[in-house]
């Protein structure tokens, strides 16, 4: 690969990361405050490439193959032609739109609860049912056994997945910074739960606190459940991590 081919891969490496920078796509790869910092990591690939690609333009042509090199013995050495398998994750990304991490990533892993641990728990928001996040209800139920819940109502929104017994439970992956840290939180459903859905179908749910829980097979972490009153099926939001 020559330096012009590696300019060429890398414009199109750049003009991948920022397409997915501007579209919804790069949130099934970080958070969504990473944005700005992909975007620029994009540009200045791209000028990168731009300005190699013009140097090589300019510059006189030596006179030997331009895919070779002399290693000093006097004889031209082409360069591997593996170099060139560089370009399949620039078009896997651009052509290959891969979804979320959800239900199997879910089964595969504890649930992460035991790491969001905190002492003092605001108010919930207002509103009727109160719309809070998955780690947020998991997190008052457990560790403040939901004293800070009350008697509210409040709507959770996720994906169903398998739970320990088989049961469907209702899964959302957290972030720390990109997938290749995704971890679930877990909650089970009582009550009126969705039943007959497939693994991966997001819904919104809307239940009150209970104090049932269940221990995760994985890590035997606790999980806890939520009293379903109605639920409704949902397509997948632009967000799908916490």
């Amino acid at each position: 690969m020559n330096r012009q081919a590696q300019a060429v891969v890398m414009l199109l490496l750049g003009g991948a990361i920022v397409r997915a920078s501007v579209t919804d796509m790069y949130l099934r790869y970080v958070k969504e405050s990473l944005q700005p910092f992909l975007i620029a990591a994009g540009v200045v690939l791209i000028a990168g490439a731009v300005m190699t690609l013009f140097y090589e333009i300019l510059r006189p042509k030596p006179h030997a193959d331009e895919h070779s090199h002399d290693h000093g013995d006097g004889k031209p050495h082409r360069e591997p032609w593996v170099a060139w398998l560089l370009i399949l994750p620039v078009l896997g990304l651009l052509l290959v739109a891969p979804p979320a991490l959800g239900s199997y990533a879910a089964g595969q892993a504890g649930t992460a609860l035991s790491s969001q641990q905190i002492s003092d728990y605001p108010p919930l928001p207002p509103g009727d049912p109160a719309k809070i996040s998955v780690l947020d209800y998991a997190s008052r139920a457990v560790f403040d056994k939901g004293v800070s819940l009350g008697d509210r109502t409040v709507q959770l929104t996720g994906f169903v997945a398998q739970g320990p017994n088989g049961e469907p439970i209702l899964a959302r992956i957290i972030l720390s910074c990109c997938a290749a840290d995704g971890r679930p939180i877990k909650v089970g459903m009582s009550g009126n739960a969705p039943a007959g859905l497939a693994d991966d179908t997001w819904v919104e749910v809307v239940g009150k606190y209970t104090d049932r829980t269940v221990t995760d097979p994985v890590n035997e972490e606790t999980i806890p459940y939520v009293e379903v009153e109605t639920w409704t099926q949902i397509d997948p939001p632009k967000q799908p991590y916490e």
